[in-house]
């Protein structure tokens, strides 16, 4: 979770003395379809555990998220604005009202090509970071901003037409890291390496590298079917990196039980390979502390297939 200083700490429990209880962490989510879990069983996962601010009845990958803190008790606020086929640029012209508020945590994301009417420029996903810093921090000076690198998509680099045509599937997700990282430095900002996971996945063997030549016997595809989106696997991978820099918590301690991967129909195996991916993702960073072991039974929200 969020390092908040002993005063803030202090105050936050005096305030609160008279219920018994801490106040959860406030987290919104603004991004598109990479949110919103668009092409699989995620986009509308568990919605009655997260407020949209959209009233769209989206769950996605904030939904994920929430089923993830829950099972290690942990007590997080959860909120989403969403709208695909956008960047930052959107949300803060038409959505300003919306996510302008006193937040504890934002994660955030831009387009997915950094722009689409310039594929590959970072200039408007640096400029949208910073006022979107400026806009939050108007309401919450301590708030902690996530930018969310993206992951390479099957479309732009496999077909002839695609903005990363003729390069490594991994040269996509580095550009979009590179960039974020200008952005982050912008907007002090910390970013989620959500990309480099996807590739780490396929470097390892977890994932398959090119769906359109087939999927390999015993890998994941993490994309859905338009190579672009990502699948019920790759939101699975995006949910935990993002649930591991956030809280600092070892996606492995969720367990290859976990409620979601069960409900959502990933097999123990899969459920713990990914895991694994987005520790060893985290653990290069330092950003999660190793913490292998799966937390105790009984929280009423997890799942046990047996």
């Amino acid at each position: 979770m969020n390092v908040r200083s002993p005063l803030v700490a202090g105050v936050g429990l005096l305030l609160l003395a008279g219920t018994g209880t801490a106040a959860a962490e406030r987290v919104l989510f603004i991004g598109n379809s990479f949110t919103y879990g668009a092409g699989s069983a995620v986009r509308f996962y568990r919605n009655d555990t997260v407020e949209d601010l959209n009233d769209e009845g989206v769950g996605g990958v904030p939904a994920l998220f929430e089923s993830f803190t829950r099972q290690v008790g942990l007590d997080y606020d959860v909120a989403l604005e969403t709208r695909g086929g956008t960047g930052l640029d959107f949300h803060l012209a038409e959505k300003h009202g919306a996510i302008a508020r006193s937040w504890d945590t934002v994660v955030a994301h831009g387009y997915s090509t950094l722009d689409a009417d310039k594929p590959r420029d970072p200039a408007k996903l640096v400029a949208t970071s910073e006022q979107l810093a400026a806009t939050l921090r108007a309401e919450n000076p301590k708030v902690d901003l996530y930018l969310m690198a993206t992951w390479s998509r099957a479309d732009q680099v496999y077909p002839a037409d695609g903005a990363w045509a003729g390069r490594p599937i991994e040269a996509m997700a580095n550009d979009i890291r590179a960039a974020y990282d200008q952005a982050a430095e912008k907007a002090a900002a910390r970013v989620i390496p959500v990309g480099e996971a996807w590739t780490r996945a396929m470097r390892e063997g977890v994932a398959d590298i090119n769906p359109y030549d087939g999927i390999d016997a015993g890998k994941l595809d993490l994309w859905t079917y338009d190579h672009y989106h990502a699948s019920t696997y790759g939101y699975y991978l995006e949910a935990l990196v993002i649930f591991g820099h956030v809280t600092g918590k070892d996606p492995r301690s969720l367990g290859d039980r976990e409620c979601s991967a069960f409900e959502l129909g990933l097999s123990r195996a899969q459920a713990r390979a990914l895991q694994q991916i987005a520790f060893d993702e985290l653990a290069a960073l330092k950003s999660v502390t190793p913490n292998p072991a799966p937390q105790a039974d009984g929280n009423p929200q997890r799942c046990d297939p047996h």
